[in-house]
């Protein structure tokens, strides 16, 4: 193993996630794959064209360097959308690959018009809304010059889509706040319409959003990270496995987190256990040191309370993680050689280490831990 750790990223799991997301928003809707965050910390150059072989044409980023990745990734056309940061050097670009990308305010547009006529070709642009996440978007105030900036520079713009984003769909305790954001929507979007711009797609709805507001799902969705299997949050999993009367989770967890073991050491009783005087051994132990620390992702905060599988069983971390490297305590666990698998995430056997009990026990969202995972970590799709 020339690296210390590996990711799997299972087709079939997904293949499971993408006919689940599917069947809850219907074959009218179009579905965009967001795959930010180097597509969740899955990896874009893996997941991309893998989501592609199962059907998605419509993937959403946040930069310019996550479209380049992604559309160097892929093996065919597919509708690229750059839903936050574009440097004013990169929209030349973008405009010349056809990759769409979010307008904001009006100083955007009146640029990208700009750069548009230097090409003497169409932008793509996505025309994102400011309805109360004061995050970004074009406001009701700044909207009839927008307008009237469009009316005359249609021949230089195509209008992909309109969309905001809700302020917190993941949790009931917002639900005012996020009809509010859709009831704004929906009155900013009239005003197009009126004055005859017709985007081709409006979308609002998230992954959270296409379980609990339905009415928002509109021409298209755009899924994060429910299509790599986990839920927005506990009240999203309970409000749909309540209504639909389910007993098991229809989601598949895509990623598996998998190392080995470097040595084993024995360790006698009242010794310490790596860094300072965090972990006394009770008794004799036999402990497994795996090349994975917190400069591979394996936070330092899951310093004696994380746990692994080895040889099917769970081993608990002890004593401070570092940099890079970890020990665990394979005392109880029969015939342990150097180089067992040991799974950071995922299943072995009957057990597994879920995302949410590794985000838990160390104090990230699973979006956070996820993302955190190091570009350089392999990833392979498995089947």
């Amino acid at each position: 193993m020339i690296h210390s750790s590996y990711i799997e990223i299972s087709k079939s799991a997904l293949q499971n996630n993408l006919n689940f997301l599917k069947s809850l928003i219907g074959p009218s809707i179009k579905f965009s794959s967001v795959i930010k965050g180097n597509a969740y910390g899955h990896g874009i150059e893996q997941f991309a064209p893998l989501a592609q072989e199962l059907g998605i044409n419509h993937f959403s980023v946040f930069s310019t360097d996550e479209a380049l990745r992604t559309i160097s990734s892929l093996s065919s056309p597919a509708n690229v959308m750059i839903m936050g940061y574009i440097d004013k050097p990169e929209l030349e670009w973008a405009i010349l690959n056809d990759v769409i990308f979010y307008v904001f305010e009006l100083n955007r547009l009146q640029e990208t018009i700009k750069v548009a006529k230097l090409l003497k070709k169409k932008a793509k642009i996505n025309l994102d809304l400011e309805t109360g996440m004061n995050r970004l978007g074009i406001n009701a105030a700044e909207l009839p010059q927008v307008i009237e900036v469009l009316q005359a520079n249609q021949e230089h713009v195509q209008v992909h889509g309109v969309s905001t984003h809700f302020a917190g769909a993941e949790s009931y305790q917002n639900h005012d706040r996020v009809m509010q954001q859709f009831n704004v929507y929906n009155t900013l979007v009239q005003k197009f319409s009126k004055a005859s711009i017709k985007p081709e797609l409006k979308h609002t709805a998230c992954s959270a959003a296409v379980v609990a507001y339905p009415d928002s799902h509109m021409d298209m969705v755009r899924v994060g990270i429910m299509q790599y299997g986990l839920w927005p949050s506990p009240e999203i999993y309970q409000q749909y496995m309540t209504s639909h009367e389910v007993k098991k989770d229809p989601l598949q967890r895509i990623i598996s987190w998998k190392s080995r073991i470097m040595t084993l050491k024995h360790v006698a009783k009242g010794e310490y256990v790596g860094y300072g005087t965090s972990y006394q051994a009770p008794s004799d132990l036999l402990l497994a040191v795996v090349p994975v620390g917190y400069a591979w992702g394996y936070s330092r905060s899951l310093s004696n309370q994380g746990h692994v599988l080895v040889r099917e069983q769970v081993a608990n971390v002890i004593g401070i993680i570092n940099m890079n490297l970890m020990m665990i305590d394979v005392t109880a666990i029969p015939d342990v050689h150097p180089e067992d698998e040991v799974v950071l995430l995922g299943k072995q056997g009957k057990e597994s280490i879920t995302v949410r009990s590794f985000s838990e026990l160390s104090s990230q969202l699973n979006y956070e831990m996820l993302t955190r995972l190091p570009l350089n970590i392999p990833r392979v799709v498995v089947y």
